[in-house]
């Protein structure tokens, strides 16, 4: 392939494997002594609730007792969209497996690496390592391998959702160059939902005279933790002449929580590479057998093909060794695959089996390992060209920021590894033609790693730029799944934390939180959130309509608006209650009824009052044309009488007012403020429905008291100061830095023409997430100026596309300029 295809990139987020970090973040948050007593009685309600799921044997919603910390552990993750995920950090640790459903397990396996073999012209082994930086194992496990690479001879290179490593042997002049590719393809459904990953190694022979190479990649059973030595586990190799490549490698059948699932490595045999394997070795003892292999012949000696079945207690490894010649002067290559076969998933309750969307292309019986396998080697390369081609616009664009062509690719890591489901529709679903799960099946990620409900609507809101822009499909399928959702009713009793009341789980006419927890059954138990009420939050209607607008102005798809019209029209009602005074604009009720979930707002507030404009504003358009002008005058009317309500009550000749209450925090300037003008930009309205130099105002405020003025402008924005120039302590959230709205905020900006204010602004997210704490690849929902955190990898974050979108309308501009 073209060099300027599978090169080590110019953009990208790069580390020595010697580096550190120069900061660590904790998620330990200290809250202020009002802040604490606000708190108590929820907190002794959470108590109880936590207690409750554990003589219930259930694992927790949001777990706030025992956060994970951060392991520092950047890197690309493997695997496609929706099939589970297998981190792997620079140091080229495997070491956060995401294959059960929601569930992430952070463990180091050290049986999962490559060796690398160097013989000379007459076949003697001069130089063998395991090629990692990680220090050797502190038992005796695997101690009969040479762990002592040098950190400082290798530097990696991460740009989603591929990844290089360099690593260079002096002493022979040899350069290794390791290419970790995965299948996540904007618009390419196929491919993209494939669970599995290609390792391409070029060998780089500098040195006088021909070389003989091997690579030996090595992988064990299960996730690393003690589930690894349930009984029954055994493997096998196998050869597969598929797709024109001869794919020869081990397979490794096992359970994982009662989940057939199937390990698949291989290497790609050619005339010029010779393959060789071995089918089991105990990941647990000294690895001698192998490794004297390996430096006695440069390959592997084993003739067993099938293992034994693994007592309880043991555990199982295989190995795949792939050799070639190198010589002189040339760069050779060696392909590797893994892949997992894990087609039929099922959550706590186990009630129900979902299958993987994947298997309607490899058959869902378990057996599709080796024609994976066969099928990653045969298409990687049209993979990377097709990758390079979409990412090669915005690498090539002098206009961006070097760090921004970082974070826009590598930011999206989170649609394949957010605890993300991508299944087959159920047969006995009777939906019409025109429905896209019928096509596309049903998708859904989880809110954060630590916050374990599918879908959560209110930050989709955020997120779904990147499904829009990307996999619009998988947009729509979510979409058609709340659309169906809002009419659903759970008269079944839920305990809300918050306040301590009883009272449904799901409420008619209301958009959910949520689709599910995988510790229940997600799409049929919706809202598993508990913390408040949602039935009568604010702003989860609102979002319902924006998107449903926004994304018919960017698919031009009419039917899709056509089928929403009466959802539409159905929460837009139900939106109206909330006008208590009967100004046409709707007010919160003195509780944190939106998205900032303890952070309350009273009457009239600028986040929930410029959703609503916005609403009344895109209604007023769908109206227009699905050809419905009652409603389309309706929704005119209560556009201008909301609007002039919303100026009144909040506008304070500087900025929009937190709330229009009399409260203390009343008055704080909130980062979030013109959200729903936002949206409006992403929906290409022109309608001046904020004035311009009220707009202009706000956003120099935001830049100058939130950015400017927070932790020297180098942590993005707060979400709320004091005017005083003091941030507003009156809720957690209120002194947090929300990563991803604060790349909303950065669209917002763009769309307004302040380019350099936008990302200086969002600048600040990246330079901290992915320099200072090492939470790349696990971004964060908030950050805090005392170097905490909270919530490990987030959904939010993939906001950053809509500051993609604001770019590309302004290229396109100044396109048709000329």
């Amino acid at each position: 392939m073209d060099s300027k295809i599978t090169g080590v990139p110019l953009f990208g987020w790069s580390a020595k494997l010697n580096h550190t970090f120069p900061e660590k973040w904790t998620q330990r948050i200290k809250p202020t002594i009002k802040q604490a007593v606000r708190l108590v009685p929820l907190f002794i309600r959470y108590v109880v609730y936590c207690f409750w799921l554990f003589l219930k044997g259930r694992q927790y919603v949001m777990l706030f007792f025992n956060p994970e910390t951060s392991r520092q552990w950047s890197g690309v993750p493997l695997g496609g969209i929706g099939g589970g995920t297998i981190g792997r950090s620079y140091k080229g640790q495997f070491c956060n497996y995401q294959m059960i459903p929601g569930i992430y397990e952070y463990n180091v396996v050290y049986a999962n690496q490559f060796i690398v073999t160097i013989q000379d012209e007459k076949n003697e082994t001069i130089y063998q390592k395991v090629i990692s930086t990680q220090s050797k194992p502190k038992d005796s496990c695997l101690n009969a391998w040479s762990w002592d690479f040098p950190s400082d001879q290798a530097y990696y290179t991460a740009l989603y959702p591929r990844a290089w490593t360099v690593y260079d042997i002096p002493e022979h002049k040899v350069r290794l160059i390791c290419r970790q590719i995965s299948p996540v393809i904007p618009n390419n459904y196929k491919d993209s939902c494939l669970p599995g990953c290609a390792f391409i190694w070029s060998i780089e022979n500098n040195n006088e005279e021909a070389l003989n190479v091997s690579i030996t990649f090595t992988f064990k059973n299960g996730t690393g933790g003690k589930n690894d030595k349930k009984e029954g586990c055994w493997s096998e190799k196998f050869i597969q002449e598929d797709f024109n490549v001869f794919a020869e490698g081990v397979l490794i059948h096992q359970e994982i929580k009662n989940m057939a699932c199937t390990y698949a490595i291989c290497a790609n045999r050619k005339d010029t590479v010779s393959v060789s394997s071995m089918t089991s070795f105990d990941p647990k003892g000294t690895g001698k057998i192998l490794w004297d292999q390996l430096w006695n012949y440069g390959q592997l000696q084993s003739t067993e093909t099938k293992s034994k079945e693994t007592a309880s207690g043991q555990e199982l490894a295989c190995a795949v060794c792939a050799k070639v010649q190198a010589k002189t002067n040339e760069t050779s290559d060696i392909e590797f695959t893994l892949v997992w076969d894990m087609p039929v998933i099922k959550f706590s309750s186990k009630t129900r089996n979902f299958t993987r969307y994947y298997t309607q292309y490899f058959g869902k019986d378990g057996n599709a390992g080796p024609k994976m396998s066969a099928y990653v080697l045969a298409n990687y390369s049209n993979w990377e060209q097709l990758i390079w081609e979409w990412q090669q616009p915005t690498l090539n664009d002098i206009g961006l920021p070097g760090w921004y062509k970082s974070a826009i690719f590598n930011e999206t890591y989170y649609v394949a590894n957010g605890g993300t489901m991508w299944i087959l529709t159920d047969e006995t679903e009777k939906l019409p033609k025109t429905d896209p799960r019928l096509e596309y099946g049903k998708f859904a990620y989880l809110e954060g790693h630590e916050y374990r409900m599918y879908n959560t609507y209110d930050v989709h809101f955020y997120a779904s730029f990147a499904l829009v822009q990307l996999w619009p499909k998988l947009q729509a399928s979510i979409q058609y799944d709340f659309r169906d959702a809002i009419l659903k009713v759970d008269t079944s009793k839920f305990w809300y934390l918050y306040d301590g009341k009883v009272s449904v789980r799901k409420a008619i006419n209301s958009v959910p939180h949520d689709l599910g927890d995988p510790g229940e059954l997600p799409y049929d138990k919706i809202n598993a959130y508990n913390i408040h009420d949602i039935s009568e939050w604010r702003d989860l209607n609102l979002k319902f309509v924006l998107q449903c607008y926004r994304d018919y102005v960017l698919t031009q798809d009419k039917q899709y608006l056509g089928d929403m019209w009466l959802q539409l029209t159905l929460v837009m009602d139900k939106a109206l209650t909330w006008d208590k005074d009967g100004d046409g604009m709707i007010e919160n009720d003195g509780s944190p009824d939106q998205t900032y979930d303890c952070w309350t707002m009273t009457g009239t507030s600028a986040y929930c009052g410029s959703l609503w404009l916005a609403c009344l504003c895109c209604m007023k358009n769908v109206a227009k044309i699905l050809n419905h002008p009652d409603l389309e005058i309706k929704y005119r009317d209560l556009l201008k009488r909301a609007n002039k309500a919303f100026h009144t009550k909040l506008w304070n000749g500087q900025y929009y007012n937190f709330d229009c209450s009399t409260g203390s925090h009343s008055a704080s300037i909130m980062s979030d403020q013109l959200c729903g003008l936002w949206y409006l930009h992403a929906c290409e309205i022109d309608e001046e429905v904020f004035p311009k130099a009220n707009v202009d105002s706000a956003l120099q405020t935001i830049y100058d008291m939130n950015v400017k003025k927070f932790c020297a402008g180098q942590m993005g924005a707060v979400n709320g100061m004091m005017p005083s120039g003091k941030v507003d302590t009156y809720a957690i959230q209120s002194e947090e830095v929300w990563t991803g709205v604060v790349y909303g905020l950065a669209a917002l900006m763009m769309h307004e023409g302040k380019f350099n204010e936008a990302f200086n602004t969002a600048q600040g997210i990246y330079e901290t997430v992915y320099n200072l704490s090492g939470l790349g690849f696990a971004t964060p929902e908030a950050l805090h100026s005392r170097k905490v955190f909270r919530s490990l990898g987030y959904m939010r974050p993939l906001s950053i596309w809509a500051m993609q979108l604001a770019w590309q309308k302004k290229v396109k501009v100044k396109l048709e300029q000329y």
